[in-house]
């Protein structure tokens, strides 16, 4: 029997598809109704969006709002920017080459090298599934009084809510984010109504300001804030997940599926930086006008809300959207966690192993720090996974754009000039601040 070529620009030919349980399992119309194909193409963009409001977030937000009012939009506005450009790669890549961002690196890459990039995500999603617990676990804690301790335990719970959707189908997946998302929309927009914003300083914001840069503290958060906003596991998350649409594997058929799934990824991804600059915004009109410079603390926000804003929703509205953001996180990671196994070292478990060999992964730090520090020790670890997801993020945005710049791999689909000159500059800026927030964290001064 003659062995099958491999395909150009691949060194192995992919057999398996990626998340082959609902691989092309979402029907799109075949009909040219513009609107009924956006909507079968809606869904993946907000899983993606889920990463970009986790819980990670939420401190950087808060103590650049705090200290430095609007200024900083401008940054969450550049970072969202990055992130709108790199999942546009990453569905394109899914769509194009058939293969998930982790499949690519396996089929591209020798093996030693594959199985250390393997390695490096695997230790970034247990640092992220450990961000969830936290936030989850803080959230609990402000809205029913458990002690952090019991919250570590209960959120192990979330594996068998988790695996009942899987068996569900990938469109409850997707519905079960979006009413999350809304969740944490509604409860946004309640504390944004309720701190009372100045419009004009907001606008201000939007635009760059050069004091940012002069500022050494202002920097340094900004720099926070960037590396909280793009999240490596997100991009071999999107280029798995698209390929649940059923559209046909044409030149023409891709085509139309890149430019439906970027619209929604753009739309979703839009949502995404809403939800981030209110928690900015909400942050500056409330502990910055009050002169609460120094919060960056999500318990500490908290505390102070009620008091300044005079209502005691407020409290309310924040621990339930820090609850949502906790539990969308962990559905999201668990399909990237699920992706990046299967596609680097082509193995499978069973759903319930992967995801609680995860958990137990991001529990037993958790469970450890809250019992020896309490509260402090949490957030520390929250700083300490947003540090880890630094380190990881440069080894997933270079093969990336590497990939989709190659010809040979994505023939009449590969990155023009401007977008492949554009993607190598957002490249180069990730690594050299990331390198220099690590630099600043292990050897200088904040």
């Amino acid at each position: 029997m003659q062995k099958k070529k491999s395909p150009i620009g691949w060194r192995n030919e992919n057999k398996q598809p990626s998340l082959s349980e609902v691989f092309s399992s979402v029907s799109v119309p075949k009909q040219k109704g513009i609107w009924k194909k956006l909507f079968a193409f809606t869904g993946p963009g907000l899983l993606i969006a889920v990463g970009y409001m986790d819980p990670g977030n939420w401190a950087t937000d808060i103590a650049g709002g705090s200290q430095f009012g609007y200024m900083l939009l401008s940054v969450i506005f550049i970072s969202n920017f990055f992130a709108i450009i790199l999942q546009h790669l990453a569905l394109k890549l899914g769509i194009v080459c058939e293969r998930d961002l982790a499949q690519a690196c396996r089929d591209h890459y020798p093996p030693l090298i594959s199985f250390l990039l393997w390695i490096l995500c695997e230790i970034s999603i247990a640092a992220c599934d450990l961000a969830e617990i936290i936030g989850s676990v803080l959230a609990l804690k402000l809205l029913f009084g458990i002690p952090i301790t019991w919250g570590v335990l209960i959120t192990a719970i979330d594996v068998l809510i988790i695996l009942f959707f899987q068996y569900k189908g990938f469109r409850y997946i997707e519905s079960v984010v979006a009413a999350l998302i809304f969740t944490i929309l509604v409860c946004f927009s309640f504390e944004i109504i309720s701190s009372k914003p100045e419009i004009f300083p907001i606008l201000k914001g939007i635009v760059p300001n050069p004091e940012i840069i002069k500022d050494s503290h202002s920097f340094y958060i900004s720099i926070g804030i960037l590396g909280a906003t793009v999240m490596p596991h997100n991009l071999y998350l999107h280029s798995s997940i698209i390929q649940t649409r059923d559209y046909p594997r044409t030149t023409e058929g891709k085509k139309m599926a890149i430019k439906y799934a970027t619209i929604d990824s753009t739309l979703s991804l839009s949502l995404a930086f809403f939800i981030n600059a209110a928690i900015l915004i909400i942050s500056a009109a409330t502990f910055h006008k009050a002169g609460y410079t120094e919060v960056a603390d999500i318990m500490d926000a908290h505390k102070l809300l009620n008091p300044i804003l005079g209502s005691s929703l407020s409290g309310v509205f924040f621990a339930l959207a820090l609850l949502a953001s906790g539990q969308n996180s962990t559905l999201t990671g668990t399909l990237a966690g699920q992706i990046v196994m299967e596609g680097f070292i082509n193995i499978k478990f069973k759903p319930w192993i992967r995801r609680l060999i995860t958990r137990l992964i991001a529990i037993v730090p958790a469970m450890i720090s809250s019992i020896v520090y309490g509260e402090k020790g949490t957030t520390e670890l929250l700083i300490i996974s947003q540090i880890i997801l630094s380190i990881q993020l440069s080894f997933a945005i270079v093969p990336l754009v590497n990939f989709t710049g190659d010809s040979d791999k994505m023939g009449p689909f590969v990155n023009g000039p401007i977008l492949k000159i554009s993607a190598w500059v957002i490249t180069i800026i990730i690594v050299l601040l990331n390198l220099f927030l690590l630099y600043n964290t292990f050897l200088g001064r904040r």
